[in-house]
């Protein structure tokens, strides 16, 4: 199992911390750090779409000029925007043996693990 994100991301942290409260072992993937997985965003947008993964709401979105926001109309656009900014990937990114949660809620990790 893969989390994916930023490790000084609020939401993040709260995935990390429910996961290890309950003792579920995770590998967790940077960023920052170790960029974004293309492979893994190319799947993602198929799945789920890629505005579900575009978080327009976050400041690193809201920083970015007009033009570059008007260019995000596919998940070609998109993808070169994450992997540009990685920041604006919504977070965190869960993979348990190809089933995805993106973003955290105690309730969605709860149904999501049988809880």
């Amino acid at each position: 199992m893969k989390l994916y994100g930023i490790p000084n991301c609020s939401t993040v942290k709260k995935a990390r911390a429910w996961l290890e409260e309950r003792e579920i072992p995770y590998e967790f993937h940077d960023f920052k750090k170790q960029g974004v997985p293309e492979a893994t965003m190319k799947k993602l947008c198929k799945l789920l779409g890629w505005e579900a993964l575009v978080n327009r709401s976050g400041p690193t979105w809201r920083k970015l000029d007009d033009a570059r926001k008007a260019q995000v109309k596919d998940a070609a656009s998109a993808l070169a925007v994450m992997k540009e900014n990685p920041s604006v990937i919504k977070r965190p990114i869960l993979d348990r043996d190809g089933q995805f949660q993106v973003g955290f809620s105690e309730e969605n990790y709860g149904a999501f693990f049988g809880e």
